[in-house]
């Protein structure tokens, strides 16, 4: 355990260094708007789901709104800490400066993913490994994903009502054919769980994209409001608060 521990933070270092190296940046802060309802697994059920609605803008007062995506799953508890996942979504994305016009971009997309979670004291550690299938209208692609996800509670032990926390993640992006290298994201954000069911997550988002022909990175900031269904006489297992996207 303490060996896994030990490698995924090293790993997340590596991951912060690289995130931070970028030159290319972006110069307006975009705004990431984000809202999910989930319906988690607990001690006596397995099956569990969510849904998201997502806007992002290319600056960060909403006057430049150029992306929105809805999207859902269905996850089923493997074992305690391990949840397997199968999503779906449509992604659709304007050029800012003429929203009028037809979307430059849509997108339907397909994924399976696998989340470990480990909890070492304080420090609770969420790895994310996920598999994509994207269809657009241009033609088809497979991604790889791979996220490492810190939370850390700062005035209690876990994330309960009434918790403070911060939260760090990074992912890379790859896709099958070269380069494969083709985007890393990583925020850093400060949340608050209001209750059992109501969270609110805000911080730093940057987000480096790479292809053969460009390269650059842009900052957002990142505001996930999320809502999770609890059913009744059942206790909830101890969640490590994320975003979903």
């Amino acid at each position: 355990m303490l060996k896994n521990t030990t490698s995924g933070l090293f790993w997340f270092l590596i991951l912060i260094f690289c995130s931070v190296n970028v030159k290319a940046q972006n110069s307006k802060t975009g705004t990431w708007g984000i809202v999910t309802v989930v319906l988690p697994g607990d001690s006596a059920h397995k099956w569990g789901g969510y849904i998201e609605l997502q806007t992002r803008t290319n600056s960060l007062f909403y006057n430049q709104a150029f992306y929105y995506e809805v999207k859902g799953g269905i996850s089923y508890d493997i074992a305690k800490n391990y949840t397997a996942l199968i999503g779906t979504g449509r992604y659709i994305t304007y050029d800012y400066e003429h929203l009028d016009e037809p979307p430059t971009a849509l997108e339907t997309r397909l994924w399976e993913q696998m989340t470990v979670n480990q909890f070492l004291d304080r420090i609770k550690i969420e790895h994310r490994y996920r598999v994509e299938q994207r269809f657009f209208d241009s033609g088809y692609r497979n991604r790889f994903r791979y996220r490492l996800n810190l939370a850390i509670p700062l005035n209690h032990r876990k994330v309960d009502p009434k918790t403070w926390y911060v939260a760090v993640f990074d992912e890379v992006f790859f896709n099958n054919k070269a380069p494969h290298f083709e985007r890393n994201r990583f925020s850093l954000a400060l949340g608050y769980q209001f209750t059992k069911a109501l969270n609110i997550q805000a911080g730093w988002m940057n987000q480096y994209n790479y292809s053969l022909t460009s390269a650059g990175a842009k900052n957002n900031l990142a505001i996930n409001v999320q809502y999770r269904i609890n059913r009744k006489n059942i206790k909830p297992r101890e969640h490590i608060p994320s975003i979903h996207d």
